[in-house]
């Protein structure tokens, strides 16, 4: 592709993208594709010879783009969001432009270096004290199995990458039930193993962990052989937004002298506004945490951060100097690739370089503010509703639901919520609380207004009235 083709085609992209953002309301949330379809239109050999970028893009239109799920619809109420502020994706043309790999200093100064500025601006933000550092990972799944990683390695003496695992004691680590399945990847991939993991009873409206239960399993593990690692506490649980009791939790487990992480993925957006700090009171004493940019402040994925207490520990359990990537001459730089398990690095910081500059801090309060009461007043009218019942209350704009128009209650929120996807108009997922169905809403896409609150409501209620197919 020669320059004046590259410029054609990275306007034309532009272009495209610009007026795809304008027309989601008018597209269904979700693919109305079935298992298949899109494969079918794929020749099953590849090209022998090259094709022109019109035939390339047409298809692209006509194939790809009717098997996406919209995930910047200001109507998907699924999952967490995966925001991408259009600040944020002006940055990322930039970053996909320039193609550097940031993996040391010298590989990218200025990448190294707007990296350690926009983690401290973060930090700051979000009300952590000094003393913490940053590092952007490219998911919480990667921060949370490096903070296993140092858990293991701590507990190990530091001998576990050297060693290996089948000489040493068995490792425990501890969470609830209500944290992200990440935590059980990091222990399987960490060599701890699943059935080290050791799940700790919830208590209380927050679903927080039972912390007499916690210290008392501890023990018991000692007692019987085990060497415990650390304990995973979360803020904003994925299911129903659990939270755990961090003041108490880091207590504890420093008093056994246990590492602590803490997976805020979703929520620790939400800690930039003062008055939803008291959910994870505390949290300066931990070891590291975990929150998603990418969630709901609007950078786009993928950008996760990644605060650490004393990342000397991160180092000492991730680094590894061959020759070739030593900075030679330059003392007290950092170079991010021995923070992270992968060693390339992309550019992330630049995004959320943008995005802060662009929104202030003051825009994107207002915003999560504004998700936070719009989905209150969703939850309040659903309660409110004959038939309807609130399984989970509200939880910042995450709460559950359950419809009661039936005697098999699990089989008919099932239904329902297929039948709400299949109708396209919202996009919402179920979860289990207590063992039984309910139905998650969250708000947090990063265009949504007021009016998209309530038209999920109006969608909701409408499709429980109506006969529901049995799938």
């Amino acid at each position: 592709m020669d320059e004046a083709a590259f410029t054609k085609w990275s306007l034309r992209a532009a272009q495209w993208g610009a007026a795809y953002r304008a027309s989601l309301r008018d597209r269904p949330v979700r693919a109305q594709t079935d298992p298949g379809d899109i494969r079918a239109q794929l020749p099953p050999t590849p090209p022998q010879t090259g094709e022109s970028m019109e035939a390339i893009f047409a298809d692209f239109e006509k194939i790809i783009l009717p098997g996406m799920t919209h995930w910047q619809h200001p109507r998907f109420f699924a999952y967490f969001p995966a925001n991408a502020a259009p600040v944020s994706v002006i940055a990322e043309y930039l970053v996909t432009a320039m193609a550097a790999q940031c993996m040391l200093w010298q590989t990218s100064p200025a990448a190294t270096e707007l990296e350690t500025s926009v983690l401290d601006w973060l930090r700051q933000a979000i009300g952590l004290p000094d003393g913490f550092s940053g590092v952007i990972q490219d998911s919480a799944s990667s921060a949370t199995l490096s903070a296993v990683l140092v858990m293991r390695e701590r507990a190990l003496n530091w001998n576990g990458n050297k060693k290996g695992l089948a000489a040493g004691p068995k490792l425990r680590v501890y969470a609830s039930d209500q944290v992200h399945t990440s935590i059980d990847r990091a222990i399987w991939v960490s060599g701890i193993g699943e059935e080290n993991l050791a799940r700790i009873p919830v208590t209380g409206e927050l679903r927080g962990m039972d912390c007499k239960a916690l210290e008392a399993a501890i023990i018991a593990d000692r007692a019987a052989g085990y060497l415990p690692a650390g304990v995973i506490a979360c803020t904003g649980g994925t299911s129903v937004g659990a939270c755990d009791n961090i003041t108490d939790v880091v207590r504890i487990a420093h008093a056994h002298g246990l590492y602590v992480h803490v997976d805020a993925a979703w929520a620790g957006a939400a800690m930039i506004c003062e008055e939803f700090r008291y959910l994870w009171a505390g949290v300066e004493e931990a070891d590291s945490l975990v929150l998603n940019p990418h969630k709901w402040l609007g950078a786009q994925f993928d950008c996760s951060a990644h605060f650490i207490r004393n990342p000397q520990e991160l180092v000492r359990t991730l680094a590894i100097h061959p020759e070739f990537l030593k900075t030679h001459g330059r003392d007290g730089i950092i170079n991010y690739s021995e923070w992270t398990i992968p060693l390339g690095r992309r550019f992330r910081a630049l995004k959320l370089w943008f995005l802060l500059r662009f929104h202030g801090l003051d825009g994107l309060k207002t915003m999560i503010r504004n998700h936070v009461a719009w989905s209150g007043k969703v939850a309040e009218r659903l309660a409110n509703t004959p038939d309807f019942e609130i399984v989970t209350k509200p939880m910042l704009s995450l709460f559950s639901f359950r419809h009661l128009a039936a005697a098999d209650l699990n089989a008919h929120n099932l239904d329902l919520v297929k039948a709400i996807n299949d109708d396209g108009r919202i996009y919402l997922t179920q979860t289990r609380v207590d063992g039984q169905v309910a139905i998650r809403f969250q708000a947090g896409q990063f265009g949504m207004t007021e009016d998209d609150a309530d038209y999920a409501f109006k969608v909701i209620t409408e499709l429980a009235q109506e006969p529901i197919r049995p799938w």
